[in-house]
């Protein structure tokens, strides 16, 4: 079986979630035999390709000739880009950034020279909605050239170039939702982000989702057919995962909060919670790491409630600098508004370190030891911390379980049932 896979990042070069997820999943297909041309924008050359074939979409001519141009313009219909939209950039300015362009700018088609190369930055920058648009033409210049199975395409920003492979191929198309445009900006959607979303989904012969939670947004809130959406839970891989060790400059214990400070991952009911804790106990300091648009925001409330000598802000951490986090820390928490599934609780339970997650996440429906609270729960948030923090026996005894438990969490496992639903697609 071969795979004609789109993303948009892969490690060593990612962002977030979703490039880990894309080399976890990619890694677990190539044991089951699954032979995979994993496209992405922009290639450094230094991608792990023990399991995969990367193709470097800057390096791919639109097309060869005009009988091919002709044939290409027949089969997929060019997307209008927005000049002016900014819908998902740099983590630490998406929200801000694209609420503020969601209405503006003027309506434009960019203009193809055929033999010619785009050059994409592969980036989450201002000119992203024409990379997606010109990602489409390259994806089925690619789709002309290979032989291949199945289509699979990640996240909202490769949907229109699985499309356009799929009506040049006749191939089936599965696309994989990792999150939706309601987990990112909440009732706030944009609405271009949103209609591509939903073209890729109607497209689709699969919707693969990560957790429940997101299948239910799939279904009700883009009115997709319950009976070509499945959820594939996410797993972890930490076949190369090493402890660090570090040395506290601090006595206190260190409850940490890890990820974007945006409306998705529920800064601000951390900081309340640390409030409620830091008044029933001193010996303790809470760590936010990350960046985001609440960022401002969220230092200012730490510093109206008075508590900024127990609270501190790391920035945008990555690589070493997250496991040293987690090794300093005593609890983790993920307070997630909207979480289609959530691997850095996993990340933190290989630290044995003990998670409070909210209940609004898709990795809540696979975790039996992680401590769960409604993530506007803030009294609640705040027990389980100082429970956590207070009694020694109840630590020891999530982060034993939940190391047991994030261990059998395996990429094997998922791959194999996605390979299970891309044979489903291919007998129809």
């Amino acid at each position: 079986m071969r795979v004609l896979m789109f993303g948009w990042e892969f490690p060593p070069h990612i962002a977030g979630g979703l490039g880990t997820a894309c080399y976890g999943l990619t890694k677990g297909l190539a044991k089951h035999d699954v032979d995979i041309l994993f496209v992405m924008p922009s290639a450094s050359g230094d991608e792990d390709q023990s399991a995969v074939s990367i193709i470097n979409a800057s390096e791919v001519p639109v097309m060869e000739s005009w009988l091919d141009a002709k044939e290409f313009l027949n089969k997929v219909e060019f997307m209008k880009v927005t000049s002016q939209m900014v819908p998902y950039i740099d983590p630490r300015e998406y929200t801000e950034v694209a609420r503020r362009e969601i209405t503006k700018g003027e309506y434009e088609e960019f203009k193809v020279r055929y033999g010619s190369c785009f050059k994409f930055s592969g980036k989450y920058g201002k000119n992203l909605m024409e990379e997606v648009s010109k990602y489409a033409m390259v994806a089925a210049s690619i789709a002309a050239k290979n032989e291949f199975d199945v289509i699979h395409a990640h996240d909202w920003l490769t949907y229109a170039a699985g499309i356009a492979a799929k009506r040049i191929s006749g191939k089936p198309l599965v696309i994989h939702v990792h999150a939706t445009e309601y987990d990112r900006t909440g009732e706030n959607v944009n609405t271009q982000v949103y209609a591509i979303e939903r073209m890729g989904m109607l497209a689709a012969d699969k919707v693969i989702t990560v957790s429940n939670l997101t299948r239910n947004i799939v279904i009700n809130k883009y009115k997709i057919d319950p009976a070509k959406v499945v959820t594939l839970h996410n797993a972890v891989d930490f076949n190369e995962f090493k402890h660090v060790e570090a040395q506290r400059g601090v006595k206190e214990k260190i409850v940490t909060f890890l990820g974007r400070i945006t409306f998705q991952k529920g800064p601000e009911y951390f900081i309340e919670a640390a409030n409620k804790v830091l008044k029933r106990c001193d010996n303790v300091r809470f760590v936010m790491a990350g960046n985001g648009d609440l960022m401002n925001r969220s230092i200012r409330r730490v510093a109206k409630l008075g508590i900024a000598d127990k609270f501190h802000f790391t920035g945008f951490l990555r690589g070493d600098d997250v496991k040293r986090m987690f090794a300093y820390s005593d609890v983790y928490v993920m307070p997630s508004v909207s979480e289609p599934f959530g691997i850095s609780p996993l990340e933190a339970m290989k630290s044995n370190v003990p998670v409070i997650i909210s209940k609004q996440s898709g990795v809540a429906e696979v975790l039996k030891y992680a401590i769960k609270t409604d993530f506007w729960d803030i009294d609640a948030m705040a027990d389980a911390i100082y429970g956590l923090l207070k009694y020694p026996a109840l630590p020891e005894f999530s982060a034993s379980k939940g190391m047991d438990e994030v261990n059998s969490l395996k990429w094997e496992n998922a791959a194999l049932k996605l390979k299970g639903i891309y044979s489903e697609v291919i007998k129809k």
